[in-house]
């Protein structure tokens, strides 16, 4: 959907919205709904950007609610990042909303360069953690370590060290660190975070201390990882494709989104959740929702986010087993990988390291360049 240059110009609602004062800060005025829908319905349609095709169903769900053109429009977290920017210097803001899953670089450039902005939904914020406010957080997504339940009847590794083991030469499947930035913020957060657990793990296993000259315990791990010849994939698809396709003789084992797990349905995939892998069956990472400064439409921007942060918004994305911050919202009963019922095992993503993790990614990106053998 194709815009001319935006005045950037904002329609306020007097006392029954709320004024921006800051990234994640507002002032304390009365919220009303039904004046936030009314002035949405005023403005021009929005464009929301997301990493997940989703958000097409989301964004005409939304629009069927409350009678606001709506688009959705799949993009890479990287390639939001550009074009956002881009629109914003060019002064032509294309899109409304950017649900994120790179929060290094929102915390890094879209924020703070004035680029975009985080808004909470005053009448939700009781039930969004502090640590989801600012910025806004609007769903948490699982990569979790999964095998094949054709050929095993439980995971056939209890410890991630193992898969630095030459029994897992080359059979250890996931997306490539060098060309998806959030792999390489996940090493960073399990050194920042996690280090001592990859330790006591790794002593469990082997019955000793670990001895390295790396840095960390994770610095280890990764180097193991990296020289143990992973199958490196451009996507999840091919990382679930070969752990979980049917028929296989050789086993993978397999890093991927949880969302991977809806194959098994729709596709005969045999993906099975290493539940009682340790120190973690997977890790979390952030989808940042703001709201592009520029826009013409921030009403119906705003009423977009609020929406997302309803159980009937995020539907679409929690069958996916994408876990919203509003802790009324609970996943489906029927969410295909089960990754409800081991959410305390899963490496959280803490948004007070982000900035620590948007520095060390090009660290860690030639830790792994070198350290990769095939």
């Amino acid at each position: 959907m194709k815009r001319n240059a935006r005045s950037g110009r904002y329609l306020f609602l007097g006392t029954a919205m709320l004024c921006v004062l800051g990234s994640g800060a507002w002032a304390e005025e009365p919220f009303d709904m039904d004046a936030l829908v009314e002035a949405a319905r005023k403005e021009k349609p929005i464009t929301v950007y997301d990493s997940t095709g989703k958000i097409v169903e989301m964004a005409k769900n939304f629009a069927d609610k409350y009678d606001v053109g709506a688009e959705g429009s799949k993009v890479k977290a990287s390639a939001q990042l550009e074009m956002i920017i881009r629109e914003a210097r060019a002064n032509n803001i294309q899109g409304d909303v950017s649900i994120i899953s790179d929060a290094p670089a929102a915390m890094a450039q879209l924020i703070p360069q004035g680029f975009a902005e985080s808004w909470v939904p005053p009448d939700l914020a009781g039930n969004i953690a502090a640590e989801h406010q600012d910025p806004l957080t609007v769903v948490t997504s699982a990569n979790v370590w999964a095998y094949n339940t054709e050929l095993f009847d439980k995971c056939p590794v209890t410890n991630i060290w193992q898969l630095t083991e030459p029994k897992w030469k080359g059979k250890v499947a996931m997306q490539d660190p060098l060309g998806k930035a959030s792999y390489v913020d996940w090493f960073n957060q399990m050194a920042k975070h996690g280090d001592n657990k990859l330790a006591a793990v790794y002593k469990d296993l082997y019955g000793k201390e670990l001895q390295t000259e790396e840095t960390s315990a994770t610095a280890a791990w990764v180097k193991a990882l990296a020289a143990n010849a992973p199958l490196l994939t451009d996507a999840d698809a091919a990382a679930a494709d070969a752990v979980g396709a049917p028929g296989q003789s050789e086993p993978f084992m397999g890093l991927m989104s949880s969302a991977k797990f809806r194959d098994n349905a729709e596709k005969g995939m045999k993906l099975g959740l290493c539940r009682d892998l340790k120190p973690w069956v997977g890790w979390l990472y952030p989808g940042v929702g703001l709201i592009t400064k520029g826009t013409d439409s921030p009403n119906a921007a705003r009423l977009f986010i609020h929406y997302v942060m309803t159980a009937e918004g995020i539907a679409p994305q929690a069958v996916d087993g994408k876990m919203s911050t509003n802790r009324e919202v609970a996943l489906p009963e029927d969410e295909p990988s089960g990754i409800a019922t081991v959410l305390d095992q899963l490496l959280p993503y803490s948004m007070a390291t982000s900035l620590d993790d948007w520095d060390a990614r090009e660290t860690w990106q030639d830790f792994w360049r070198v350290n990769y053998q095939k």
